[in-house]
């Protein structure tokens, strides 16, 4: 069953774009792991200290995702947290969901 897997992120307001730039240019292998079907970034509304952004993968199934999470290509791909230093407030929060319906364009 799709496995859709989310980080929720509370960007410090006024480094939006410098969030957005280190996603645009950070090394990633997802396309090439088993299973994986997509990735969205996601950017959500602000308020008086922060916007939310939201990482948003589709996968196959769980295991294909949880795969990835023990891979060499994960570890790679979040080994840049020092040059995000003072972009979040707060860490990120994990959101993990198993599709029980779903509706496809014929």
């Amino acid at each position: 069953m799709t496995f859709i897997a989310m980080n929720r992120f509370r960007v410090a307001l006024g480094r939006e774009a410098e969030f957005e730039e280190v996603w645009r240019n950070r090394q990633s292998d997802l396309p090439d792991m088993p299973g994986f079907v997509v990735f969205h970034l996601l950017r959500g509304a602000s308020d008086e200290e922060a916007t939310t952004f939201v990482s948003h993968t589709i996968w196959e199934s769980e295991q294909a995702f949880e795969a990835w999470t023990k891979s060499e290509a994960f570890r790679r791909a979040h080994s840049g947290a020092p040059k995000t230093q003072g972009l979040y407030l707060g860490p990120p929060r994990f959101e993990g969901f198993v599709a029980v319906s779903e509706t496809k364009k014929v």
